[in-house]
């Protein structure tokens, strides 16, 4: 008999499949990234109807298929309603999913993953509630980006951003070698090729990588270092990144 069990996770995403059923990824605690059929999940009243949408975190009951797991039982703990509501943040929660399954795999522990992506999803969600109040925002493109630099982190595929890749200074870092990649010091840079960089963005840089989960939104940084992380999270994503990012094409026209 087919043992069944229970994993700790969340959907990244949902799909139809046939005239009934549905067709899940999950990001998971115990397995990693794994595939679920949810059988009867489109059918109206059906007892999994909500359970199957993304951003649906909690306890999954399944047990495996030929080529993936099937849907027994699920208890949800957190729906993050308050997403799907703002279309804005909607999508900036689509690219948090989608980033997630990149970086997930198969087998393999996902428990930071998801740890990152359950913490980054209740950020986005204060960021709603906290919209009017200028001092207590953390805005959705920091959250996009903390969460990018944080997921490389994890994976352990990131630039040092901790000292100079050359003398090895930690001190008047100022531009980053992407073909490197790695940070640059203001004595070991010889031309203008290179973007400088205020010095509070690498540290905000050395503070995410460094921080535990629990405490990477717990900051604001200015306009201009928000800026100037942009800009090199873009530069990073294009190099670690080797794959399409489907979401990331509608984000970036909002």
């Amino acid at each position: 008999m087919v043992e069944q069990i229970t994993v700790t996770g969340m959907v990244i995403s949902a799909m139809p499949v046939g005239e009934y059923d549905k067709r899940l990824v999950l990001v998971t605690k115990e397995k990693g990234k794994i595939t679920v059929f949810a059988k009867g999940a489109r059918r109206q009243n059906n007892r999994f109807v909500a359970a199957t949408q993304p951003f649906s975190f909690g306890r999954f009951h399944v047990y495996p298929g030929k080529e993936a797991y099937n849907l027994v039982n699920v208890d949800i703990t957190e729906y993050f309603d308050d997403i799907s509501k703002d279309l804005e943040c909607m999508y900036y929660g689509f690219y948090l999913l989608e980033l997630s399954g990149i970086f997930t795999y198969e087998n393999i522990e996902g428990r930071d993953v998801l740890r990152l992506l359950y913490g980054s999803l209740k950020a986005l969600t204060k960021s709603i509630e906290t919209r009017e109040s200028e001092k207590d925002n953390i805005p959705f493109s920091l959250i996009r980006r903390i969460f990018e630099l944080k997921l490389l982190a994890i994976n352990g595929e990131y630039p040092d951003v901790f000292k100079c890749y050359k003398c090895g200074s930690s001190e008047n870092l100022i531009t980053m070698d992407m073909m490197k990649p790695g940070a640059l010091c203001s004595k070991c840079i010889h031309d203008n090729m290179y973007v400088r960089y205020n010095t509070s963005t690498f540290y905000t840089m050395q503070y995410i990588i460094s921080a535990p989960i629990e405490k990477l939104y717990s900051f604001k940084v200015s306009e201009e270092v928000l800026s100037e992380f942009a800009d090199i999270m873009d530069k990073m994503m294009r190099i670690y990144v080797n794959k399409e990012i489907k979401s990331l094409e509608v984000l970036e026209m909002i």
